[in-house]
């Protein structure tokens, strides 16, 4: 009987969204539908996405040991991918240097005995594969094909009297075939070393295919393919803050959420992928298809009013509102956050009397054909959220800081202040940074011995981030350790391998960070009323220079730069 192994990958369903995203391009052509499995294997783009090792979540090749190893390695035929694949193994690995020295013209290759160098040639003269040992063992030796299984299996056990008996039968096999028995002897043990680990090439091409079809993607249509990806981790966040991060390296724009604009899953238009309305935190994949539904039914929502009629409110909750608010996925109705926040409990009781008109078959008093339509009451009156207050509602809906950082304006005070990324960080030998973030999460706990440590989570413009703070710093600096608050944190920093561990050894605010660092500010005023604003908001001595520039008529300016120096900060 043949046995049959079935692995469920993720990946062939991340390919399978991708290919559906390809087909309902503009352009696609509806006779003739993209097929994944008519790639050609010899895309020149794919392999260039190859060798630059930026392999990030294409199947097989996406850790940093697989990325140095397509970078070292150049590969330029598919038959590169199967042996990387089967290479990167405890083991094989130790021929990865040699491989790549000889296909790349670094070292020759080595004979080991003419009868059997063209079965070791797309490998580089190494034996890489269980099929190759049992081809040796064919041509070599004589062996039929079942014997040469039973020897690769024999080898693979190596049990002492199954290998003596094998020895016995494959040198006299070689000798018969005019092969010297020294020669032959060491052909054996050769084999007998590599069939140890040898890998099944079937199964290595199988995974090699997938790799190559998901790199083909990144490289070819790579906004499709980054929102099939997101897509299969739509309720994982943390994997999303990575796309998103992917995205900006790649120069791919992910558009908010819009309530006219996004799908319940990620979506591609003109070239940007627009973020999924049920990947917004506690709104629910039924919700979100019943608002695409009734969008795709009756056109884009109007405003707010005209959204709150045409939902179910059995569907659209308070916290399912609330949280798309929050998002931003109602901006192009109405851009100020906090007053549809507010408007939750109004727009959503104007939702409860138009399902209950619809469900008795009334029409309202000014509804039906009369033309007029009822007055709509006025939003409550509220003021907008602060750049900073707008972010955070956002992290708390989304999971990561999707429209910006608050960081952002901080970037070129930080760089003035020997302030590196997480990234750079990632980059760089140092054993000791100063990085800055702005506090997700702090979960405390207590040692052994009693003494209190917290994991602070932390997030920047380049990802998120986690490190330990100990009892000394955490004591010091506790209050400022607070969700949401922007710090400055002096690491030690502790490399093995690929994972970077970090430890907090001071703790202090970016407005403290970065107080010294000499900012300047240019105020350009047409009229003298914003003169008392502008000198309220300058309260604090520092070492920034601030001049005023006094526009007049005709396009004549004047400036004056203030005697004393401020501290200028990006709220300022």
């Amino acid at each position: 009987l043949v046995k049959f192994d079935f692995l469920g990958l993720k990946t062939l369903t991340v390919i399978d969204i991708a290919v559906k995203l390809i087909r309902q391009r503009p352009d696609a052509n509806g006779d003739d539908p993209f097929d994944i499995d008519a790639l050609p294997l010899t895309d020149l783009a794919t392999f260039a996405l190859l060798q630059s090792g930026e392999t990030t979540n294409v199947f097989q090749l996406e850790s940093q040991g697989m990325q140095g190893l397509f970078k070292e390695l150049k590969p330029d035929c598919f038959e590169d991918i199967v042996a990387a694949v089967a290479l990167y193994r405890p083991g094989p690995m130790e021929n990865i240097p040699t491989y790549c020295e000889v296909k790349n013209g670094q070292k020759p290759r080595e004979s080991i005995h003419p009868l059997i160098d063209h079965i070791l040639q797309e490998t580089q003269g190494i034996i890489v594969y269980q099929e190759q040992v049992m081809q040796i063992a064919q041509v070599f030796a004589g062996y039929s094909l079942g014997e040469a299984d039973l020897l690769r299996r024999a080898m693979g056990k190596k049990i002492k009297s199954e290998m003596d008996a094998q020895r016995e039968r494959f040198v006299t096999g070689a000798v018969e075939r005019g092969v010297e028995k020294k020669q032959a002897e060491f052909v054996f043990d050769l084999v007998a070393k590599f069939a140890g680990y040898g890998f099944n090439k079937s199964h290595s091409a199988c995974y090699a295919v997938v790799a190559y079809q998901t790199a083909w993607l990144k490289a070819n249509p790579p906004v499709e393919f980054l929102a099939a990806s997101m897509s299969f981790d739509l309720n994982n966040t943390d994997k999303l803050g990575l796309f998103k991060q992917e995205a900006e390296r790649l120069g791919i724009k992910v558009s908010p959420p819009c309530i006219n604009r996004s799908e319940a899953l990620f979506g591609v238009a003109e070239g940007e992928v627009l973020y999924a309305l049920s990947a917004i935190k506690n709104v629910g994949r039924q919700a979100m298809e019943h608002l695409v539904e009734l969008r795709n039914e009756g056109g884009p929502f109007r405003d707010l009013f005209d959204f709150a009629r045409r939902i179910n409110p059995r569907l659209i909750n308070k916290r399912t509102f609330e949280n798309l608010a929050r998002a931003g996925a109602f901006d192009a109705l109405n851009p100020n956050r906090a007053q549809v926040l507010a408007s939750a409990d109004l727009l959503l009781g104007t939702a409860n009397v138009a399902a209950q008109e619809r469900e008795s078959q009334q029409d309202s008093l000014f509804g039906g054909d009369s033309g007029v339509e009822a007055a709509q009451p006025s939003l409550p009156a509220v003021e907008a959220w602060t750049p900073m207050q707008r972010l955070t509602e956002e992290f708390n809906a989304v999971g990561f800081y999707l429209s910006g950082h608050p960081l952002d304006d901080y970037r070129a005070e930080l760089q003035r202040a020997g302030v590196v990324t997480y990234a750079e960080l990632l980059k760089r030998t140092n054993s000791a940074e100063k990085i800055a973030g702005t506090v997700t999460a702090r979960q405390e706990r207590k040692s052994k011995k009693g003494n209190p440590f917290a994991f602070l989570g932390l997030s920047d413009p380049t990802g998120q981030f986690e490190l330990v703070v100990f009892s000394e710093v955490l004591n010091s600096a506790r209050d400022l350790m607070q969700p949401g608050n922007a710090v400055v944190v002096g690491v030690e920093i502790d490399r093995t391998g690929e994972e970077v561990k970090l430890r907090a050894q001071s703790v202090r605010s970016v407005d403290d960070a970065i107080k010294d660092t000499g900012a300047g500010l240019k105020i350009f005023v047409d009229t003298p009323e914003p003169l008392e604003a502008v000198r309220t908001r300058l309260s604090e001595k520092g070492k920034g220079l601030v001049s005023l520039v006094l526009m007049g008529e005709g396009g004549r300016e004047a400036e004056i730069k203030l005697r004393e120096r401020y501290k200028v900060e990006p709220q300022i």
